[in-house]
This record gives structure tokens, sequence and C-alpha cells, in this order.
């Protein structure tokens, strides 16, 4: 009689469960898996064999047996080397060398040749998956952590805080330390993830204090950390650009617990989440190369993996050099800027991922990169510096919320001795304006994110301020969309002051950071 196992598959972001049939019956040998495997699920064959005979059982290829491995649901595709670990003990169920019973359990992992189990890819989407469902996951002692941030109690308290919820998280490292424990010959304990020593590490002095004058753009970035809002900078070389966006992630408030679960499993199904680190507390911050393809930058392959877009939600994309990556590349950020996610289409299905992150650019004025500095001569003609602006199209920019030049710094502030700048009142600014827009909109949204409704109830302006920015409109400086964004800029810079309604000089701010020339 066939035996039958569980497991699961990563479908974008979330996991399905997998049956994993194995039935065994004397002939000649043969060793089949059906069930739309990929190539590295048909190689399993090799690895389960190999794995099995080191632990002193006997293999498929040891006897005369024709084993016929089938992966339910058929029609979904099945990737990965998780399957190692069910299609050996479905073989070694089947085949009478053990006896345990299989029900309320999830077994993944991959086989190595003598036994061990290796880590694999989205364990926390599956553990997610199966709350509720199944009473143990059985899994290599390496995702064991990972896994484990599902035992939270709540989702609104503290990531270093978690207890018991009713389902058993099992790390092993081998084999036959499975075999073990599902007979009864020796249980492993559960895993109770202790995430207190991986809370995210403070390095917001060292990043910020090594930003020398430059306030205007620090003005911008409290607004942009206030508000979520998209920022160009535009300056010469070694302006300070590139440590200015390295300083936004530690200027925004961290994630709640809820937000860290989403970065965390974006990470997990991508697999690049650090062994030592299985929840990931700080705001991402992703740095493309601007050689970086579109497929790259925002996902896609078949089937569809996650991007840059989707890597930096919640967090920072910041892409330096922003007029030199592919046009088709950059035009490819006008949806998921709007609406915060991402569709990839394929001829067999289609994969929404989500995409809500704060974009910031930099940007030289030319291609040599010293255009109006006073203290180096820009050698590009007007032909060359029209052709490096027009990269930018007309409904990117319309998509930026703030424009800010930053200047060459003079030798004297760059060897001032140090300032206290007020950086801590600041994120206590940043941190109380976060706290307002999360009692206004009741979730974990920002004013970048308002609609239209939003706007119209919490944006409204005095006739003074409606008479600024009609001559805007009406001049060309404003599209529509400009308008609506000038007004969730004034919000934010609103909310920073602790302000209900928003002010002539808000409106008045918000217009000098949007209506730059490019």
């Amino acid at each position: 009689m066939p035996s039958k196992v569980f497991s699961a598959a990563i479908c974008g972001l979330d996991a399905q469960i997998i049956e994993v049939e194995v039935d065994c019956s004397y002939g000649l040998r043969y060793f089949n898996i059906v069930g739309l495997p990929d190539k590295s699920v048909e190689e399993a064959r090799e690895r389960v064999g190999s794995a099995i005979k080191s632990i002193k059982l006997s293999s498929p290829q040891q006897k005369p047996l024709r084993v016929l491995v089938n992966l339910a649901p058929a029609d979904l595709k099945k990737e990965g080397s998780l399957y190692d670990l069910p299609i050996a003990l479905g073989f070694l169920l089947a085949s009478k060398q053990t006896n345990f019973n299989p029900e309320q359990r999830i077994f993944m992992g991959e086989l190595s040749l003598d036994g061990k189990l290796r880590p694999i890819k989205g364990a926390l989407s599956v553990a997610l998956m199966a709350q509720g469902k199944f009473s143990e996951i059985i899994l290599p002692k390496d995702n064991a952590a990972e896994a484990a941030i599902i035992l939270s109690d709540k989702p609104d308290q503290k990531i270093n805080k978690f207890v018991p919820n009713g389902i058993k998280i099992i790390g092993a490292e081998t084999l036959s330390e499975v075999l073990a424990h599902i007979e009864g010959r020796k249980e492993i304990a559960p895993t109770v993830a202790d995430f207190s020593n991986y809370a995210p590490k403070d390095n917001f002095s060292s990043e910020i204090n090594f930003i020398k004058g430059q306030e205007y753009a620090k003005r911008a970035l409290e607004i942009v950390a206030g508000g979520s809002h998209n920022l160009l900078m535009i300056g010469p070389p070694g302006s300070g650009k590139t440590l200015l966006a390295k300083a936004l992630p530690y200027l925004m408030p961290p994630l709640t617990f809820k937000e860290a679960l989403e970065v965390t499993k974006i990470y997990s199904v991508a697999g690049i989440l650090p062994k030592e680190q299985p929840i990931i507390g700080l705001r991402p911050f992703r740095s493309p190369h601007h050689t970086t393809s579109e497929t790259a930058l925002i996902g896609g392959g078949n089937p569809p993996r996650p991007g840059e877009i989707t890597l930096a939600h919640k967090g920072v994309l910041f892409l330096d050099e922003f007029p030199e990556f592919h046009r088709d590349a950059l035009e490819s950020l006008r949806q998921p800027i709007e609406e915060g996610r991402i569709t990839i289409l394929r001829a067999k299905h289609s994969l929404t991922l989500p995409a809500r992150f704060t974009l910031v650019s930099a940007a030289n004025p030319c291609p040599c990169g010293h255009f109006n500095n006073p203290d180096r001569e820009c050698v590009c003609n007007s032909s060359q510096i029209q052709s490096y602006r027009r990269k930018l199209s007309g409904p990117l920019m319309d998509r930026i919320d703030l424009v800010v030049e930053v200047p060459q710094i003079k030798y004297e502030k760059l060897v001032a001795p140090e300032q206290n700048h007020p950086w801590n009142e600041i994120k206590q600014k940043i941190k109380n304006a976060r706290v307002i827009q999360q009692q206004r909109f009741g979730k974990d949204s920002t004013n970048a994110e308002m609609t239209m409704q939003h706007i119209k109830k919490f944006c409204e302006i005095d006739s003074k301020s409606q008479n600024l920015l009609r001559k805007y409109v009406d001049s060309g400086k404003l599209s529509a969309r400009g308008y609506h964004r000038i007004l969730k800029i004034a919000r934010t810079i609103a909310d920073l002051e602790v302000t209900e309604k928003i002010s002539y000089e808000h409106i008045g701010e918000a217009l000098i950071y949007r209506t730059k020339e490019v």
C-alpha cells in the first residue's frame, strides 16, 4: 500500500500543502518522480538513495524495487530540494523499514549524500501556512529559528517576546535524527526562539554624523521619513548623497511585528535571510547597481521571483546614478510606486508581489557632475546635458515627491568640529508623526499612501493656500498628480509639527521641494 507524508510548495510568497505519495513493489529497478517536478526534484533520487544508504538502511538502488513517487497536486510545479526528506521518509515507510504516524506532520529539507540536512528556502512561509493545520514541522536545524517566529502569541507585541501556540518546530541535523524522533526512540526538543539578541543594531549615530552641512537635504530626509515620500537628490560627486540615503532607514521607525513578518517572509523565499538573523527588525535598504535589468529590479523569471522592489518592501530602495539605469527598468517603476505592488504575468500564471517601498534616488546634474558648480568647470555641452536629463521621463518624475539639491561641501565645513545636530529630537518627531498617521488611517499606512478620499478628508487648506496652488496648476508647473502629492507632503509637514490643519507655510515648503527643475 502506498505511503503518504506531507510537505509544502512555495507559490510566490505563500506555501501550499503537498502530499508526497510513495509506492514500492518488487520488479525491475525503477525510481520515478511524477507530479510536475523540476530538475532539482528529479535529482532527489540520487541524494535520497545515498543518504538512506549512509544510515545503514536499504536504498531504492540496492533492491529490485519499482519506486514511484507522486507529488500532489500534480498540476502545480514542484521546485527545489526541500522534497528530499519527505521522499526519503515516504520510501522508508512504504518499504516497511520504519514505522511512524505521518499525520499532522510536515517534512521538508535537502539531504546531503551522508544524510545531513541542508537549509531550504521559504521555511517561514511554510510555518505560517501550517498554523492550525499541523501539530509539528520537521525541518533542517538551520531553518528552525526562522520558522519559530510564528510562535509569537500576539502580532502587536515586541519581536523578542514569544510563547508556544500549539505547533512544534523540530530542527534536525541528520536523517537518522529525524527517524529517531518520529519513531519515538529519541525525541528532539522543540525550538523556542529567543530573539532578544536579534534586535536591530542602531548604527544611526555612526551613519548620520558623517554628514557635514546639507541642512536643506537633512530637512528633506525628515519629511521623507515622516511620510514615506519619494526623494531625488541632485548634486556633484562626493557631496554626501549616498550617506544621506543610508541614514534614512535609521530615521524611520523600526518595523512593527506585522511588517517584520512580511519582510522576513520575502527574504526567506528569496533565500537571502541571514542565518544569524531569523527575523528582520530594521527597515530594508536595497541599493542595486545601475546596470540592473528590468527583471532583476521588479521581479520576474519563470516561475516569477521577487525583485529589488519587493526586497525593499517597507524599506528604502536607493537608486544611485538614477539616469544611468536602463530606460525600461526605470519606467517599470511607475506602477509599483503608485500601487505598492507589482503583478508579474506569465503564460500559465500570474503573481502579485508586495512593493511598498520609499524610493530614494541620486543623480548628477550633468554627465560630468559639475553643472552650475562655482568651483569646477563643467565640460559638458548643452546637447549632452539635455540628453542626460531626458533619460528621466516626465511621468516618472511626476511620481517623485521631493527634489533637493545637494551642493559640494566647502573645506571649512568638512573639517569643522562635530556639531550636535538634534537628530534624536528629529527621530522622535518622525515617530510621533507616524503615530498620528496610524491613528488617522487605522493601520500601518502613511501619508504617501493616501487615497483621493483620504486627501479630501484630511488635507483641507485655506483660501490663501488654494490661490497659491491655483497659480502653479494653471501655469503648468503642477499636474493633477503633482497637486495631490503637494497636499500629501504638506500633510506630513503638519504632522511633524503636530498640527491638525495644513497652513500656508506648509504648502509653501512643499512647493519648494516639488517644483525643482531637473
